[in-house]
């Protein structure tokens, strides 16, 4: 009987203790519920702010892109500028040198012709309407220059014409208006030599000249003179 007494006492300690670790356990359960409540909240509100920047983000890359763009449109607009600045300076210094060659005529032709004349394309166009095909006085009147006199080393040659294109950078196409309007003239029965004037010339212009024997007065030399009054005026 003692035994069964000593059994069951020890049986009930056991109870008492398996009890208190079930109320530790519970605790420890309820604390670990809370815990996770509280992570569950906190990952439920990154999830949010997460959501937020995420919208932020995209809203910025959006912003990035329009500010591409708009820059783009810019940088568009600034080459237009600059490109039309560059035209523009160099429809200034083209302007500048024609007007030069105006009003300083002998300095440039002088040592090529005696009784040097500056004609204007509209006067010549009117002096030789008659014989001068429409063509050809439609293309004399675009004529930058128009100068005629006598060779000053060959004077039995006699009267010669100078159709000058002027511009600050010589390309082919100076040199192409510049034959195409020697032509013009030549229409009305006169001696004319294709020239073009400036401070530097393109390869295709000095390749041109070349071709097409056209006479070249660039930063105070000439060039073609000998060569292009043997071809145009013989």
């Amino acid at each position: 009987m003692e035994q069964l007494t000593a059994r069951v006492d020890e049986l009930t300690q056991r109870m008492v203790q398996v009890e208190e670790q079930i109320a530790r356990l519970t605790a420890r359960v309820d604390d670990l519920t809370v815990r996770l409540e509280q992570l569950t909240a906190r990952v439920d509100d990154l999830t949010v702010r997460m959501e937020q920047l995420t919208a932020r983000v995209d809203e910025l890359a959006q912003a990035q892109v329009r500010t591409e763009q708009r820059l783009e449109r810019l940088i568009a607009r600034v080459d237009v500028i600059e490109r039309d600045l560059a035209n523009l300076r160099s429809e200034f210094r083209g302007y500048r040198l024609e007007w030069r060659y105006i009003q300083r005529p002998s300095a440039y032709f002088g040592p090529l012709l005696r009784r040097l004349r500056l004609v204007w394309p509209s006067e010549a166009v009117d002096q030789y309407d008659d014989r001068l095909p429409r063509w050809a006085a439609e293309e004399l009147l675009r004529a930058d220059l128009l100068v005629t006199g006598v060779p000053r080393y060959q004077p039995d040659a006699g009267e010669v014409w100078l159709v000058v294109e002027i511009s600050a950078r010589v390309d082919r196409g100076d040199v192409e208006r510049a034959v195409r309007r020697a032509e013009a003239l030549r229409a009305a029965g006169l001696r004319a030599l294709p020239a073009v004037a400036g401070e530097r010339t393109t390869q295709g212009a000095k390749t041109a000249v070349q071709e097409q024997t056209v006479v070249l007065f660039k930063n105070g030399t000439v060039e073609g003179w000998e060569e292009a009054l043997q071809r145009w005026a013989s």
